[in-house]
């Protein structure tokens, strides 16, 4: 009895460690991080990652939310941003940092707002690396609602590998502040061009910023996802449509003001960046709902790499995402479609937080897929944007890693651990002569 005793002792001390060590891998396991079967260039780069804050200010913009008659009364946009960067060689600061977000929406009762918090891999306020030389920039813009922090997996993981890189928090577009609709439809893409010239100001030589000779905004990429994907690709030059006046004047009770940002508008050419080098577009809404015409997608010309799932039941696939795709004939130009997903393949994972008992499922299905595992999602994302980044503006080559067969399941695809390149397309065309 004494030996039974013991061994079933044993066994539950057996069973509450193996609880405890896979508890402890759960809790160590930080968004970004490579799955044994991540592909190739999801790993980190050589650089210790340091994070910052930054407070803008856009003055005297139009406020289309109060609009009244087709009159805009001016107001100024706040936008905060985060900053990733690589950060000293030699630096005593561990890369660990805690970023603050919400769930929930301001305008939804059922939704109400609750903070949580997540852990990243970066070290707030770090030295930054000024010993090599300046690095390309990378502005990235949320979906509707969303956050600055909403892609921390891949804006870490892209300032490891050499990249500047600073994440928007869209005013009246965050989950935190979220507004009318029209906020986000006339000022997506004019954030993220004033992000730019205010990162290019504070990155001269004789600025102060932590960020002065340590970036280059001549070489800079656009990431945008859902309607940071409608607006990264109108910055880039895809001008609205026509259409678009007419929907948003519906909208504004009159305003007019999105005919800034039409194709053939002459504010509009003139806002055209040369420093723009290249565009990811994760799951960019709007060209089902007459967003986009052929003429304004010809406009598009830099290289540009589309992601999406084949069941998008926000942005649309056949006449949505893939129409894009198909119309920007100038552009060099993929598109990687995780078959079987829906609009949630930018994210991070869902929260812990949105496990909660009694809470709304919208709040997890802000960020989950339901046929794939985020996490890989996520390590898919950092290897195919790392390559196509990497070739357009730190001209590397990177051709095995997009010369790719169309179908990953008939053949394993270069990068990828065998067997493991399933559920995928990546399709390529080069711009029209």
């Amino acid at each position: 009895m004494k030996k039974l005793y013991s061994i079933l002792l044993l066994f539950i001390l057996f069973l509450n460690f193996n609880f405890s060590f896979s508890q402890n891998l759960e809790n160590e396991f930080i968004y970004g991080d490579a799955l044994p079967d991540a592909p190739e260039l999801s790993v980190r780069g050589k650089y210790k990652v340091g994070v910052q804050t930054l407070e803008l200010l856009n003055k005297g913009q139009i406020d289309v939310l109060n609009a009244k008659s087709g009159l805009s009364p001016l107001y100024d946009r706040p936008l905060k941003v985060e900053v990733w960067y690589p950060a000293e060689a030699n630096s005593n600061e561990i890369e660990s940092v805690v970023y603050s977000d919400f769930l929930g929406s301001p305008s939804d009762p059922k939704r109400p707002l609750i903070p949580f918090t997540f852990k990243g891999r970066a070290a707030r306020n770090a030295k930054p690396n000024n010993s090599e030389g300046k690095f390309p920039l990378i502005i990235v813009s949320h979906g509707y609602t969303g956050s600055r922090v909403l892609m921390t997996y891949l804006t870490e993981n892209l300032a490891s590998k050499g990249y500047i890189v600073v994440a928007i928090d869209h005013f009246e577009s965050t989950h935190a502040d979220a507004k009318g609709f029209p906020s986000t439809l006339l000022n997506r893409a004019k954030d993220i061009l004033f992000t730019l010239n205010e990162i290019s100001n504070i990155s001269k030589a004789e600025s102060k910023s932590f960020l002065s000779n340590i970036t280059d905004t001549d070489n800079t990429a656009l990431i945008g996802y859902s309607m940071g994907g409608f607006g990264v690709l109108n910055a880039a030059g895809a001008g609205y449509s026509a259409e678009m006046i007419t929907t948003f004047s519906r909208l504004t009770g009159g305003s007019k003001a999105i005919e800034s940002r039409v194709t053939g508008n002459a504010d509009y050419k003139n806002s055209m960046d040369s420093r723009i080098k290249a565009v990811v577009a994760f799951a960019p809404w709007g060209m089902e709902r007459g967003v986009w015409d052929a003429e304004g997608l010809k406009g598009l010309t830099v290289p540009t790499f589309l992601v999406a799932g084949n069941l998008d039941d926000v942005s649309g696939y056949e006449k949505g995402i893939k129409s894009i795709y198909n119309g920007a004939i100038n552009a060099d130009r993929y598109m990687l479609t995780y078959m079987n997903a829906r609009h949630n393949i930018a994210p991070n994972p869902p929260s812990p937080a949105t496990l909660a008992l009694g809470l709304n499922i919208n709040e997890y299905y802000h960020y989950a897929e339901p046929s794939w595992d985020q996490r890989r999602i996520n390590n898919i994302n950092q290897h195919f944007v790392t390559a196509f980044l990497g070739q357009i503006l730190k001209q590397e080559d990177n051709s095995k890693y997009l010369n790719l067969p169309q179908n990953s399941n008939e053949k394993n695809w270069t990068g990828f651990k065998p067997r493991s390149s399933t559920g995928l397309e990546l399709l390529h065309n080069e711009p029209q002569k």
